[in-house]
């Protein structure tokens, strides 16, 4: 499993729109394969800051699968317009886990 990490910096006062668009976006990412889950958090101390994490089979199914695939040009165009400046996305293989875990983890 692959988790990918982005801190998201939405354009202060588009943080609704974003959660809107983030919202009609998240079929699109949830039908790649090699999709496990996603977690979008927003920061409690900077309200224009969310953080994204989704849970991979493998490195190759978000680099090259659902980056390469049709479904992301609908998510770029959904969600790219919102960040500043552009998040950095890194990928992490998780260590060990502490506490109860979701089926399938």
């Amino acid at each position: 499993m692959i988790l990918e990490h982005a801190e998201l910096s939405v354009t202060p006062g588009r943080e609704a729109e974003f959660e809107a668009a983030f919202r009609s976006a998240s079929p699109i990412i949830s039908a790649s394969p090699g999709f496990r889950r996603l977690l979008l958090s927003r920061c409690v101390e900077r309200d224009n800051v969310f953080l994204l994490l989704v849970e991979w089979n493998s490195l190759q199914d978000h680099t090259e699968g659902f980056r390469g695939s049709p479904g992301y040009q609908e998510w770029r165009r959904l969600l790219h317009s919102f960040y500043d400046p552009f998040p950095v996305v890194e990928h992490f293989r998780p260590l060990f886990i502490v506490g109860p875990t979701a089926p399938g983890t």
